[in-house]
């Protein structure tokens, strides 16, 4: 365990090219959407220019952006820290999430080929097979990557980007819930498939509806337990 609590081997290598200060951006963002740096976390910037290799200018304007888009708080006296989202700041955006899924499948189940049914079946034998090997992080990214094909198989550009505006954030609040949902939640991605794939629209709007609604109610629960 490194000084500031990130695990062994949980820093990202910063990819080139690219505007230094942009990597060190996406690296602590990807950090702290893991929640390898967890809600609260003091964030100190020499540790972490040291773990990633760089000096701390970058460091200081990637947690100055961070602040700006409500992932880090800066306090005064007492440094950044990794922001603790609210029950309140939750519930508005995972509701809005469910608005723009349900209405994704529905376009979904109107519009997909047999080429991105065929995606989305490869995409749930990877998640089911992480939940079998009890893989958290790779189930995560997995359901990310799952809903980001249900959009794009929907073709709505202006869907998309609203979709991909709340995207990263509501994969920051999945994670906490994901060995909760288990096989639950890829049993409800099956059902789903099979809704698009028979071009049910209805069907599969509510259940993406009912999908998402279960992530919202379970991450609140855990929330306020």
């Amino acid at each position: 365990m490194l000084s500031t609590g990130l695990p062994q081997g949980a820093v990202p290598k910063l990819e080139r090219p690219g505007p230094l200060r942009d990597r060190v951006y996406e690296a602590l963002l990807e950090l702290i959407t893991t929640r390898a740096l967890q809600p609260g976390q003091h964030l100190v910037e020499s540790e972490l220019a040291g773990h990633l290799g760089v000096s701390r200018q970058p460091v200081r304007e990637a947690l100055q952006r961070l602040n700006t888009e409500g992932w880090v708080d800066l306090r005064p006296a007492q440094g950044a820290f990794v922001h603790e989202p609210t029950e309140q700041e939750a519930d508005q955006l995972l509701t809005v999430r469910t608005l723009l899924e349900a209405e994704a499948a529905r376009l979904a189940a109107l519009n997909a080929d047999s080429a991105g049914i065929e995606a989305l079946e490869e995409i749930l034998a990877l998640g089911l097979e992480a939940v079998a090997s009890d893989d958290v992080e790779a189930a995560v990214v997995l359901n990310a990557r799952f809903h980001a094909k249900i959009m794009d198989l929907a073709g709505n550009a202006v869907l998309a980007e609203l979709a991909a505006q709340v995207g990263r954030r509501v994969r920051w609040y999945h994670a906490p819930v994901a060995r909760q949902r288990g096989g639950r939640s890829w049993a409800e991605h099956r059902d789903l498939i099979a809704a698009v794939a028979a071009r049910d629209e209805q069907l599969a709007e509510r259940l993406m509806r009912e999908h998402t609604e279960h992530t919202r109610r379970s991450y609140l629960a855990q929330a306020t337990s």
